[in-house]
């Protein structure tokens, strides 16, 4: 289990703590998420694939992050708030974490190092440098939203730009590719 992600110890927004060793066999789609993005509208559609896809093994796991402009300044009980009464999500959301920097979460250090390029990376880094925002350089994360989706076996099986959005086919297919594995 040493290259799979089970053994990394998280937070629940609750404040409990956990192991995503509480979804081996599943296919996990890890997200940063935001509140104050102008991606945060995906938590619809990211509410919607959990919907859709949970009963055939997927989970949506998603990680507050406050790394891009300070756009996730609430505390964890906030955040919640957020987004139950905003989006309704049901999927899994976890404590804020740090997503880039000295102060990266050992998650984000095994996503990153796993797979350093995302499929769709390009218009959304060039649009932050149309705002004046310089990007991380790869393998860093990106922005809000950046999606890792995790195959059965823990390992990451492909990411995502932030702007890949949860309906685009790029996404499904590889969705529905792990999903159609055993673990």
């Amino acid at each position: 289990m040493s290259e799979t992600l089970y053994g990394i110890p998280v937070k629940r927004i609750d404040g409990q703590q956990a192991q995503l060793a509480e979804y081996v066999g599943k296919v996990l789609l890890v997200v940063n998420v935001a509140s104050k993005c102008g991606l945060t509208p995906q938590y619809e559609g990211l509410e919607k694939l959990y919907k859709s896809k949970r009963a055939a093994g997927l989970e949506v796991l998603g990680f507050p992050a406050n790394n891009f402009l300070s756009q996730e300044p609430g505390t964890d009980a906030e955040i919640q708030s957020f987004c139950n009464t905003q989006y309704d999500v049901s999927f899994p959301l976890f404590s804020k974490i740090s997503v880039v920097g000295p102060d990266q979460h050992p998650l984000y250090a095994r996503l990153t190092q796993a797979a350093p390029t995302a499929t769709g990376d390009g218009p959304f880094r060039a649009s932050l440098q149309g705002y004046g925002i310089a990007p991380n350089p790869k393998p860093q994360v990106l922005w809000n939203f950046e999606k890792f989706l995790v195959g059965r076996d823990g390992k990451v099986a492909e990411r995502f730009s932030p702007d890949v959005a949860a309906d685009d086919p790029r996404l499904l297919a590889a969705i529905d590719r792990e999903l159609a594995k055993t673990a």
